[in-house]
């Protein structure tokens, strides 16, 4: 063989190599982006949580609480409630002196029977100067001054009456009864005080009407549905116990707890969503419990 048959031979070969070698790259690379496709689409998927957990207080409804508080001045002679005390609709609360008030709803009374007196003597001078004057006994005058004294008494009467009302009010008021049928659940004054118009003497809540406000995350406003179920439970009680959402505010508000989790934040508005409870719970009112709310 001659030197350029060497040369060629050699120049075919080493194409021949690289175009082998080219092929393995390729097919090297077609194989690694493939198993690096497998193993993306082999890693687990990030799972959304199947539930919303969040923290809130027993609360009642809104008409199962009321403060009963004084509606007139004076000293509270009477106080026959104690806290945790069960009370019916009507039954006595507290009672207020209001000696001189009915001292003054006597002098009244007595005055419209002065006025009664009046208006029955006037009525009869009316008549007596109509009669004359049609007689032509009595002038013009005469019958006007007549008429104008009986209806000046029957407007002093009927203003007298008025005023009765009014006091005969202040005094009913003294006797403070249960407005609702509850549990005495705080007390804030004592008996002998002396107290005025407004101010608090007992709060009273239904028992039996509690529901959860629970403080949920805005960010998770849009995972809970109205009528979702719900379980809640409270630390230091076994158990979980059914409840269901059953009104959902439309605005958030800044957070009203703080959260026990100190990596939570505390600066975040949440959604006062309530929950009614489906069963009977052993927990004290305003205490805090978690909820969960399943999707």
């Amino acid at each position: 063989m001659t030197i350029l048959e060497t040369v060629k031979a050699r120049a075919s070969l080493l194409t021949f190599v690289t175009l082998g070698l080219g092929v393995l790259g390729y097919e090297w690379r077609q194989m690694k982006s493939a198993s690096l496709v497998a193993t993306a689409s082999a890693k687990p998927k990030p799972s959304v949580p199947s539930a919303v957990l969040a923290e809130g207080r027993l609360v009642t409804y809104p008409d199962a609480e009321v403060t009963v508080s004084a509606e007139v001045s004076g000293k509270l002679s009477k106080l026959v409630v104690h806290e945790r005390d069960t009370l019916r609709a009507g039954d006595p609360i507290a009672e207020l002196d209001v000696a001189e008030q009915r001292a003054t709803l006597r002098e009244a009374r007595a005055r419209v029977r002065e006025s009664e007196a009046d208006v029955a003597y006037l009525g009869r001078e009316k008549q007596r100067s109509q009669l004359l004057f049609g007689q032509h006994v009595v002038a013009q005058a005469e019958l006007d001054k007549r008429v104008h004294e009986a209806e000046g008494a029957s407007l002093r009467r009927a203003a007298l009456l008025a005023t009765v009302a009014r006091l005969a009010t202040e005094v009913d008021k003294a006797n403070v009864t249960a407005p609702l049928s509850g549990t005495v659940t705080a007390r804030f004054v004592t008996a002998g005080a002396y107290v005025a118009a407004g101010t608090p003497l007992v709060t009273l809540t239904d028992l039996t009407r509690l529901r959860v406000e629970a403080e949920i995350g805005e960010f998770d406003a849009g995972r809970v549905a109205l009528g979702a179920n719900v379980l809640v439970r409270a630390e230091g009680y076994d158990g979980t116990f059914r409840g269901r959402v059953e009104e959902i505010p439309d605005r958030v508000v800044s957070r009203q707890m703080k959260p026990l989790d100190p990596a939570r934040p505390v600066d975040t508005r949440v959604l006062l969503v309530k929950v009614r409870l489906e069963e009977h719970v052993p927990f004290r009112l305003g205490q805090r419990v978690e909820v969960e709310i399943r999707r």
